[in-house]
């Protein structure tokens, strides 16, 4: 960040004046206070009996580093809450937009509720950088995140949609390696612009492309069965085919055929009852309504330690920029990592171990020196991922906690992840299992589990 201002002092050499002029806090000056400046000589001259080594003031105004930053130009030296707060601001739009994000994606479809996110993205990304003050800065990063930030999880059920049970796993690590590659490229692009402005123009301008999918993309194939909408998806399944030059024969098209010429006894069944709203039917569904609470604590938990342990990597030693870079990158490794060891002992397995692994390396580091149907999987999605956000919300506050104890961050982060290691027990495994289409077919994951565990 800096220094303080001493103007008595500004100028000069400060290898002459900051002994004297500024104290020390853990072995280096601080940023925040300075020794009282109490001019004994009466010649108002920077020297070192004109300062007062044991009375330290705060700082009226602040000396910044050369780089370009939002502290800087909103002048907001030691103003600790202002600075975490900015973080916290953007992480609760996501409760304003992943509910509605799943909510248009579930309605309107996939590439709607895509290109929608992006386009906001592009909007209110790109407005902000041109902030003049620091409210609105902090507005425009809240319409940002409230109206865009579903585009993720609109685009990863989008993906999953795609594929089958063998290849869902392989498909979401992907999905997070590129995860990975953007948060190494912001770290990179942050490091050689040294300028908040460009950067933000330079990351979000290519979100104003992505609108372009609304007629570029085809709609997800699930999504349209689920609708009724049998003609579009074989048509998007032709296509497909084409494109991969892969021929599908009349006949494996058939059942879907069918059923757009004349409903299954069941569906006229369906037709003759009341409708039943969704929101009823997972609140009616105790296995559902557990599984999302379940699930909801276990983003929590993610978010909160992912966050919590990237914001607080840029406090390590070293540079801050690398240190970022490094923090993503193991990602790489442990995605497929996933790949082999997720197809291999399950879900549930790999997740308690991982889990209570990671309890136990955060509470240890202390120590040391310094799942859902398709007609509403992405509204329970973002019905977690939103709950989760109260952990992405909280994590850029975690930096203050190492004001009153500087392990408390990692104590937190472990004892969090030890209840979501032992939550997962409650959680039904899906390895190789088909995606549900219904709230019938997801609560039979549970029932099928229970009648296993009986015989």
């Amino acid at each position: 960040m800096g220094r303080c201002e001493v103007k008595q002092c500004e100028g000069m050499n400060t290898s002459l004046w900051l002994e004297y002029a500024i104290p020390k806090e853990k072995g280096k000056y601080s940023k925040c206070f300075q020794y009282a400046f109490k001019d004994t000589a009466g010649n108002g001259a920077c020297t070192a009996e004109n300062f007062d080594s044991n009375s330290k003031v705060k700082c009226s105004s602040y000396v910044y580093s050369d780089d370009d930053s939002v502290v800087k130009d909103f002048d907001l030296g030691c103003q600790n809450w202002k600075r975490t707060l900015v973080g916290t601001i953007h992480n609760s739009g996501f409760f304003l937009a992943l509910p509605m994000t799943g909510i248009i994606s579930d309605r309107f479809g996939r590439k709607k509720a895509l290109s929608f996110a992006a386009l906001m993205n592009c909007i209110f990304g790109l407005t902000r950088s041109f902030s003049t003050n620091y409210v609105m800065f902090v507005i425009f990063e809240f319409m940002e995140a409230g109206f865009g930030a579903g585009a993720y999880t609109t685009a990863f059920v989008f993906a999953m949609e795609l594929v089958g049970p063998q290849g869902r796993v392989f498909g979401n690590t992907i999905i997070n390696v590129f995860y990975v590659f953007g948060l190494m490229s912001l770290s990179g692009l942050s490091w050689i612009l040294q300028d908040w402005r460009k950067l933000l123009r330079m990351i979000y301008a290519p979100s104003c492309l992505i609108f372009s999918y609304m007629w570029i993309l085809n709609e997800s194939v699930r999504w349209l069965l689920q609708k009724g909408r049998h003609d579009k998806a074989i048509g998007v399944i032709k296509k497909a085919a084409k494109m991969n030059k892969v021929q599908i024969s009349d006949q494996a098209l058939a059942p879907l055929q069918e059923m757009q010429s004349k409903p299954t006894e069941r569906k006229d069944e369906l037709v003759n009852q009341p409708k039943k709203s969704l929101f009823l039917q997972v609140i009616g569904s105790s296995i559902i309504r557990r599984r999302l609470l379940t699930c909801s604590f276990l983003w929590i938990t993610c978010t909160f330690v992912y966050y919590g342990l990237s914001i607080n990597s840029v406090s390590l030693a070293g540079n801050q920029y690398i240190n970022f870079m490094l923090v993503a990158f193991i990602e790489i490794p442990a995605n497929f990592t996933c790949v082999v060891v997720l197809d291999k002992f399950g879900r549930k397995k790999v997740l308690i171990i991982v889990y209570i692994l990671s309890a136990i390396l955060c509470i240890g580091l202390s120590f040391l020196p310094k799942v859902f149907p398709t007609n509403v999987r992405q509204s329970l999605l973002g019905a977690c991922s939103c709950a989760g956000r109260v952990g992405s919300t909280l994590a850029p506050l975690t930096p203050l906690l190492a004001l009153y104890y500087e392990n408390l961050p990692s104590i937190f982060f472990g004892t969090m992840a030890i209840i979501a290691g032992l939550l997962v027990f409650t959680m039904p495994e899906t390895i190789n299992i088909p995606l549900p289409d219904s709230i019938e077919e997801a609560e039979r994951l549970t029932k099928t589990k229970r009648r296993k565990n009986d015989s």
